[in-house]
């Protein structure tokens, strides 16, 4: 978006900083995704604002997984999110991982442990969450918590050398057990887990937990700026503190609100079960709200930035509705997307006073919007598909497409006028009927007449079949997440629909997967990743206009 628009709250920030000199006018911040999931268009908002603050202010980002948990993350995991960030349009400067520091996280705790402010613990999961307290109620000591500092270092160490089962002995931070916030009352900082690591493979069998790690991680990476999403406001206070404790670089952890969309969810253990449950496809099922799933569907990265940098950042969290992101996809793609015919719904037009055997040429623009796109020549002959929906028998007086004695121009070639209709014995229509106006050719017409409707159509002969994927949103109701009952009771049945044998007009027999077209009349299509060249597979990417809105007034 090239308007003007004033800072948000984080680009005060940093103006503020730099012109205090604040780590010496530097900005460094770093996207830190856990590889544990595909990303879906919330990070695609926090990747936009870490990379694009970077480079706004000439600083840099990290590209730095999260992987501090060997259960549930995979390579797989990593590949994809490298892949989606290249994709949205950025470039990291620094690609790494906190498990490139687990040695020097160790290193950490052990300092820690002695200055007497980290200890063995070998009280239970249970134990420990009973110890917390509440939030009107003090937590009680650990009997644990007193023990000495060689007892600790010689425990740790054990836990390191494998001598104890997963969830036997946990390190705690000793900070208070009466602290008014519950994650500042003897937080974890390191659990057991015998799990193969992705990148470590076994040389490890303790893990430090998110809070211990990050703020660790950010400051031997030197961040001067650590933007998080709201829920980790209260996160912040344990972030300091470890930081002060170890005496380490001073980064510094600041926080927006989370952006949810209408109609979807994006909790990963949400995303998860669709897939696992086979709701969808996959991870990249073009319903999914995965980055993966909307460059599958046909969204491009332009559309994906420009949703981000207008919905804007804020510090309170609040719900967008999804028409905003499909009206940054349709500008996008109405400056780029060739214009195409393509037949959804088949009926077949019949020119009866056209020479059998002819076949005219006529040549029409790929894109209105873009003077560079050319033209191509699409062929026309006696029989041609339209869409069933253009033709009534019995039409009322608005009605400005085929009824017998309408005249519609079929685009960039000839005004043709209704004659009649041809049914079966079950009084289907099967066939129209039409006669044509020579002297009204496209671009040369000198028939003098106006009419008030343009259809599209493909020639019979030359047309190629394609199996097109109707898809819609995913969930019926705007927020299924706080509706009664279990969120996958609102999905939307008809979130997609597929046409199996849709006509096309010939120029798209080449169209390559991700390949993004305008299908006349009826919306943006692009080709799937399922898609070969013996059967083209079109997804409908967006409407032309926001529909829903109005069918959800109908219901």
């Amino acid at each position: 978006m090239s308007e003007e628009r004033s800072l948000n709250f984080l680009e005060e920030i940093i103006e503020a900083d730099i012109a205090a000199g604040t780590h010496g006018g530097r900005v460094h911040t770093r996207f830190p995704p856990e590889p544990n999931g595909y990303l879906h268009i919330g990070h695609a908002t926090s990747i936009c604002l870490n990379f694009g603050l970077a480079k706004k202010y000439n600083g840099k980002c990290n590209l730095r997984f999260d992987d501090t948990n060997p259960v549930t993350e995979e390579t797989e995991y990593v590949e994809s999110i490298k892949y989606d960030i290249q994709w949205l349009g950025f470039k990291w400067d620094n690609e790494l991982y906190a498990s490139d520091y687990f040695e020097q996280l160790y290193q950490f705790a052990v300092t820690l442990i002695k200055k007497g402010l980290a200890y063995v613990d070998d009280s239970t999961a249970e134990e420990i969450a009973a110890q917390k307290g509440s939030t009107t109620a003090p937590g009680t000591n650990s009997p644990y918590r007193d023990r000495s500092v060689e007892e600790n270092l010689q425990l740790f160490a054990d836990m390191r050398a494998g001598r104890y089962k997963d969830g036997e002995k946990t390190l705690r931070a000793k900070v208070d057990m009466a602290h008014p916030n519950l994650l500042l009352r003897d937080p974890l900082m390191y659990r057991i887990k015998h799990e193969h690591h992705h990148r470590t493979g076994d040389a490890w069998c303790i893990y430090p937990m998110y809070d211990f790690a990050h703020g660790q991680c950010d400051s031997i990476e030197e961040i001067t700026h650590s933007i998080c999403t709201l829920e980790f406001i209260h996160h912040r206070p344990l972030y300091n503190w470890f930081i002060e404790q170890l005496g380490i670089f001073p980064s510094h952890q600041y926080e927006f609100a989370r952006r949810n969309l209408t109609y979807t969810v994006m909790s990963k253990r949400k995303l998860l079960q669709l897939v696992n449950e086979n709701h969808v496809s996959g991870w990249n099922d073009p319903r999914m709200p995965t980055i993966s799933g909307m460059r599958r569907r046909g969204y491009p990265a332009e559309a994906l930035r420009n949703f981000s940098d207008t919905i804007g950042i804020a510090k309170r969290e609040n719900i967008v509705d999804i028409s905003m992101l499909e009206f940054c996809v349709r500008e996008v793609l109405n400056k780029t997307a060739n214009r195409v015919m393509a037949v959804l719904d088949p009926l077949k037009l019949v020119i009866t006073n056209y020479p059998e055997g002819q076949v005219d040429h006529f040549e029409t623009d790929n894109n209105p919007e873009d003077e560079t796109a050319g033209s191509r020549t699409l062929p026309f002959g006696r029989e041609l598909w339209i869409e069933r929906e253009d033709f009534m028998e019995d039409a009322p007086k608005k009605f400005f497409r085929l009824a017998p004695g309408n005249m519609v121009r079929l685009k960039s070639a000839y005004i043709v006028k209704c004659t009649g209709c041809v049914k079966d014995e079950a009084g289907n229509v099967t066939e129209v009927h039409c006669t044509y106006l020579p002297e009204s050719k496209s671009g040369n017409d000198t028939s003098g007449l106006t009419v008030k409707g343009t259809i599209h159509w493909v020639s019979v002969e030359h047309a190629k079949t394609a199996e097109v994927r109707m898809y819609d949103r995913l969930f019926r109701v705007e927020d299924p997440s706080n509706e009664d009952g279990n969120f996958k009771d609102y999905i939307n049945p008809h979130s997609m629909e597929v046409l199996e044998k849709v006509y096309i007009e010939p120029s798209l027999a080449t169209a390559q997967p991700g390949d993004r077209f305008q299908f006349m009349r009826k919306g943006y299509f692009c080709v799937d990743t399922d898609s070969t060249a013996d059967r083209l597979i079109f997804n409908r990417t967006v409407t032309l206009k926001d529909a829903w809105a109005k069918e959800q007034k109908k219901g």
